[in-house]
């Protein structure tokens, strides 16, 4: 059995589900969770939690990520990517220079407004979107706020030219952003249809591709007993929040699971982590109805090792 957090590298042409199938097979448990949606043709960090770390994947989750995709103009598709049906094409020759892709890639960065692909997993009355796009049904999507922290060109010439010109970029952003509808409008910002070709995320929260096993990496190390080394701490998970080691009296109060008067980070951090012998033990936010109070958002209980020992 084991606990924290596995870094996964997900191949393409797997389903975030898939992963965690055949890591239930050849981890021989249950308690495990993805960290977020990627889609089959897109491969990259999927942060797994095993056991008690279950319960931190909601933080990874909301957590920023960074992806690295190649946009190419002169098509739009009805699913955004390169694996869509083209909807609308424009083969002229273009001539477009890398400073004006910068330029729209610097206007693009802040807070946006989206609209999510009708392939996509987002609900509407209950059924997921690609559910109605299947059928060919149009429904009306909810727009969303999502937030480009940075988006930069990557390598490349300084003119991009021809019928179907692409592109590599570097996008950090927050929960939510598609990239492939991101894709299209920098396409529509610079005059043109366009998809997205390829995607990889490179970063979930704090977790990058370095830290990352594949799925046949992660079965040679069970076989061998070595794959203990490439899990973190649960700890990991809450790096974007500030730790408070709880003395005895306040520990007791803090495994109870009390209301208790707010603690001064609260005021510039939206959580704080209880430790005991820097180990989490709970995740405390603001009391909703009580002011100058917090509550417990999640409770961990001790570590395995310990609920082994006893």
């Amino acid at each position: 059995m084991y606990e924290g957090i596995l870094p996964l590298w997900k191949e393409k042409g797997m389903t975030s589900h898939d992963c965690v199938f055949r890591l239930r097979k050849i981890l021989r448990m249950k308690r495990i969770g993805h960290t977020g949606t990627l889609d089959p043709d897109v491969e990259g960090v999927l942060p797994i939690c095993l056991g008690r770390a279950t319960k931190t994947a909601e933080y990874v989750t909301d957590a920023g990520k960074t992806y690295e995709a190649v946009v190419r103009l002169g098509r739009a598709t009805e699913t955004e990517d390169a694996s869509g049906e083209t909807v609308e094409e424009d083969l002229s020759d273009k001539r477009i220079p890398a400073d004006e892709v910068r330029r729209v890639l610097a206007s693009l960065t802040g807070n946006i407004v989206q609209t999510p692909p009708m392939y996509s997993a987002v609900k509407v009355n209950g059924r997921k979107l690609y559910e109605y796009a299947r059928k060919g049904i149009e429904v009306e999507r909810p727009s969303r706020t999502v937030t480009i922290r940075r988006m930069e060109l990557l390598s490349g010439p300084e003119l991009f030219e021809g019928a179907e010109p692409g592109f590599p970029i570097r996008v950090e952003c927050g929960k939510g952003t598609y990239i492939r509808t991101l894709a299209v409008r920098i396409g529509s910002e610079l005059g043109y249809p366009a998809h997205m070709e390829s995607l990889v995320r490179t970063a979930s929260g704090s977790f990058t591709a370095k830290d990352c096993l594949t799925l046949g990496e992660v079965a040679e190390r069970q076989e061998a007993g070595t794959l203990t080394d490439a899990i973190l701490p649960l700890e990991r998970a809450l790096a974007g929040f500030p730790f408070v080691e709880a003395d005895p009296g306040l520990l007791r109060q803090v495994l109870n699971g009390q209301v208790l008067d707010a603690h001064p980070l609260l005021e510039e951090n939206a959580r704080i982590v209880f430790t005991a012998g820097y180990r989490a033990v709970a995740v405390y936010r603001l009391h909703p109805e009580k002011p100058a109070k917090m509550k417990p958002e999640k409770m961990f209980g001790p570590p395995m090792e310990e609920r082994e020992n006893k």
